[in-house]
């Protein structure tokens, strides 16, 4: 995978994280303190700037109350 297509993943992921937090009209800080994590952290996953590990997609898919999966429906 070029370094091109793993930025192109990360934003894609942080787009649909962001998308689904506000489908919940949740705020960063909100999904932070449900996914028990810190709410600039979630900032930067949101704009692509943070390559987030498998740990915290699942707090984040759990903190959604959906599969770890289901964030990963987006078109590539």
């Amino acid at each position: 995978m070029t370094n091109g297509n793993h930025t192109n993943l990360t934003e894609k992921l942080g787009q649909k994280i962001r998308i689904e937090r506000m489908k919940r009209k949740m705020s960063q800080e909100k999904l932070a303190e449900l996914a028990e994590l810190n709410r600039n952290f979630i900032g930067m996953v949101e704009r692509g700037e943070s390559n987030i590990t498998v740990k915290n997609l699942e707090h984040i898919s759990k903190a959604f109350g959906m599969e770890i999966q289901d964030l990963f429906n987006f078109v590539l």
